[in-house]
Order: C-alpha cells, then sequence, then structure tokens
C-alpha cells in the first residue's frame, strides 16, 4: 500500500519545490514582509488620527504612514515577480523531469495513458502543477494576515477579539469543505480533459484514414463523447467556488460589524481611542480575510490535483537495464516461451522462435494477432510478461542500454526524422 510519505505525486512535488527553493523561501519572506506592513499600516493610521485629532505634532507618524504605504507597493511587486519566476522555474522543471522519464518508459507510456492525454499532462498539467510552490508561500502569508488581525485585536482590547472567534470557527468550516469540494471537481475536470486530448491526438493521428473512409462526424461525435462530463466538472467547481464565495460575504460583514459594534461601544466608555476604532474596523478586515484565502486554496487545490496526474506518470516505472556487454555474433535472435498479454488478453502464448543472423523475416496475419507487439519484444520496445528474449544468447533485459540500441533499429510505420540530413537521422544511434 502507497502512504503518504512515497506517495509519487508527493515526492514530485517535493523535488519541484527543492529545485526552487531559494526563490520560493524569497518568495515566502517578501509576502510575509508585505503581510507585516499590512498589520502595522492601520495602526500607524490610528494614531496619526489620534494626534491630528488634539491637534500634537503628527509629522512623524503621517511619513511613518506614507513609508509603510510604498513599502507595501514595493513588496507586492516583488511579489509579483517572484511568483512569475518560480512558477515558470517549477514547470520547467516538471517538464524536463517527466519528458525524461517518459522517454525512458518508450512506447510502453503511450500504451498507459495514450499519446493526447500524455501532452495534457506534460502540458497543461505540469503548468498548473507548477504554481504549487508559491501557491503555498503566498498562503503562509495569506494565514498569516488573519491571524495577526486577531492579535492586533487582542492588543487593542481583548473584548474585539473576542466578539471576532465567536464567529471564527464558521469560517474555518466553509473554508475546510470549500477546499474538500474543490479537490475533487478539479481532479474530474483534468481527468476529462485528459480524456479529450488523448481521442483528438487519435483522430490527428489517423487524419487520412478518417478523411478516406468519410468519418469525420463520426470522430468528431467520439472526441467530443466526454464534452457534457468536462462541462458538468466545470459548472460543479465554479458552484464551489461562488457557494464559499456567498458564504463567506455573509458571514464575515456580520463579524465585522459585530467587531466594530463592540468597537463603538468600548469608545463610548472611553475604553478606546477614535483612531483605535479605525485601526480596530482594519484589523477585523484583515482578520476576516477570506477572499485572499478562498483564492490561493483554490490555487493549492488545482495544483495539487495537477500533480496527482503527473504522479501517476511517474509512478509507471522505466525499464531497468543490464551491465553486460553484447559479444561479438551474427545477431542471432531467439525468443523462448514468450507470453504477452494487452488489456486483459493473451496476444502471444509460449512462443518460441529462432531467427538467425542475417535472415529477413516477415510477419504475416490478421489485425489484432500480435504482429507489433512481437516487433516490439524484439527490440525490447515492450518486456514480455514471461519468457525472455535473447540476442547473440544474452537476454535483452541483461544488456546495456547502449549496446542494446546500438543493435537494434527499428523502421516505423511513421517514422519522425532527427537531425539535419537522412545520414544522420539513419545512423542516430551509432552518435
Amino acid at each position: 500500500m502507497t502512504t503518504p510519505a512515497d506517495d509519487p505525486s508527493r515526492t514530485l512535488a517535493r523535488s519541484a519545490t527543492r529545485h526552487s527553493r531559494a526563490r520560493t523561501v524569497t518568495l515566502c519572506l517578501v509576502s510575509t514582509a508585505a503581510t507585516g506592513a499590512g498589520l502595522l499600516l492601520p495602526a500607524a493610521l490610528g494614531r496619526t488620527l489620534d494626534l491630528l485629532l488634539t491637534g500634537a505634532p503628527a509629522t512623524g507618524w503621517v511619513l511613518c504612514c506614507a513609508a509603510l504605504v510604498l513599502s507595501l507597493a514595493l513588496l507586492d511587486a516583488c511579489q509579483s515577480v517572484l511568483v512569475g519566476t518560480v512558477d515558470a522555474r517549477t514547470t520547467a522543471w516538471l517538464r524536463h523531469r517527466l519528458t525524461g522519464h517518459v522517454l525512458a518508459m518508450g512506447p510502453r507510456a503511450t500504451g498507459r495513458f495514450g499519446a493526447g492525454d500524455l501532452v495534457a499532462r506534460l502540458v497543461g498539467n505540469a503548468a498548473q502543477a507548477g504554481t504549487a510552490p508559491a501557491a503555498r508561500a503566498v498562503l503562509a502569508a495569506a494565514l498569516a494576515g488573519p491571524v495577526g488581525g486577531v492579535v492586533a485585536l487582542t492588543l487593542i482590547d481583548p473584548w474585539l477579539a473576542v466578539a471576532f472567534l465567536a464567529g471564527a470557527p464558521v469560517l474555518a468550516l466553509l473554508l475546510r469543505a470549500f477546499a474538500r469540494d474543490t479537490s475533487r471537481c478539479v481532479s474530474d475536470y483534468q481527468r476529462e480533459q485528459g480524456r479529450i486530448a488523448g481521442a483528438l491526438a487519435e483522430a490527428v493521428d489517423g487524419h487520412r484514414t478518417v478523411a478516406a473512409a468519410g468519418t469525420a462526424d463520426r470522430e468528431t461525435a467520439r472526441i467530443l463523447r466526454p464534452l457534457p462530463e468536462l462541462s458538468r466538472a466545470g459548472h460543479r467547481m465554479w458552484q464551489v467556488q461562488g457557494r464559499a464565495a456567498a458564504r463567506a460575504v455573509t458571514v464575515a460583514p456580520l463579524l465585522q460589524l459585530g467587531v466594530i459594534a463592540v468597537a463603538g461601544v468600548l469608545l463610548a466608555r472611553h475604553r478606546l481611542s477614535v483612531g483605535e476604532v479605525l485601526a480596530a474596523s482594519r484589523y477585523v478586515v484583515l482578520a476576516t480575510g477570506v477572499g485572499m484565502l478562498v483564492a490561493q486554496l483554490a490555487g493549492v487545490a488545482r495544483a495539487r490535483a495537477a500533480a496527482g496526474r503527473l504522479g501517476e506518470i511517474v509512478a509507471e516505472p522505466a525499464p531497468a537495464h543490464g551491465t553486460r556487454r553484447l559479444p561479438p555474433g551474427p545477431g542471432r535472435l531467439e525468443l523462448r516461451g514468450v507470453t504477452a498479454r494487452r488489456g486483459g488478453r493473451t496476444v502471444l502464448a509460449g512462443v518460441d522462435l529462432v531467427v538467425p543472423g542475417g535472415t529477413t523475416l516477415a510477419v504475416v496475419g490478421r489485425s489484432g494477432t500480435g504482429k507489433s507487439v512481437l516487433a516490439a519484444l524484439a527490440g525490447r520496445l515492450a518486456d514480455p510478461d514471461e519468457g525472455e528474449v535473447l540476442l547473440d544468447g544474452v537476454p535483452l533485459s541483461e544488456l546495456a542500454h547502449d549496446d542494446l540500441r546500438r543493435a537494434v533499429a527499428y523502421a516505423f510505420e511513421r517514422p519522425v526524422l532527427l537531425g539535419d540530413t537522412v545520414g544522420e537521422a539513419i545512423g542516430l544511434a551509432l552518435t
């Protein structure tokens, strides 16, 4: 059973975060500093107002407020730059890591996921998962705002904090339900996106056959078949966000009014100054900063769902290669008791075959009888479920990667030419 510690998606997310660790820590510090400046500003404004009302000199406090406003503007700009940088670096790292793994898997990757689904995961899902480090770093600062607001209310007068905390559990329950429901909806949406991308890639690959058969309308219907479910998942996602926002804007103003009402009573009893009431009105807004929390939680939920889809790719093992060198020989290929299954069906059962070196061999048979599977097994584009394949007496699984690829060449139905010339494409394995 997979535990959270060895879950591929979590391992991948941790590695991606470590790749941009310095920038992520800097982003967290900048976001926290911006939150700190935002927490100091109401107190400075309140003190300035009290001094102005009493006719006392307030030049220093006015300059302090101006400095805090300027600091907030600069820190917000730095935060925006850092978020973009961290997102881009993390996304690039994820795509590089996953592309390498897909190439190491070989044809097993498209057999397991499909070409279109792979593209959707490596392009769209990698970009979404790449926002996770920055989203988590900013989320820490977003949480610091409400916590700092409650602390500030306590310092002004404990009764203000009591009035706020009386309704805080309702906000906490709303945020918890939102995070849970959003993760489920986003996962469904991304899965349907992958299905459409996979079907579209298949149709593009066989567009000549589709055109010749006159089945374009049927193919279009097949590609768009998951569209209603995609639409439902998208509507569910927006409904969850809409409900969370609606409930938050209902509860938050009530909490703010309650705190301001208590502050008014304390002002009437001369326990608070006008400036402190102003500061309290700003701190309660920070303490009920649900809108920012909802946005950040939604971003984290989308990134987590995308990382889960990327983790499914990493969880598929790449074939391990041995260290044996290929001895000099004529290129004798041998299959011993080879059995291969595809989609729960046995396509090759106990095949024994010897192909002497220098032989030209054609395999003929009906569609689905295992011709392509046999060709894939012969050069270890796939491994048999049972039995073994040998080249000049050496099992392919024990051969070193470079020796195997230099000894075996494939000419695919739809080749992709690599290099600048035909000669470079033919001799790619020799370079």
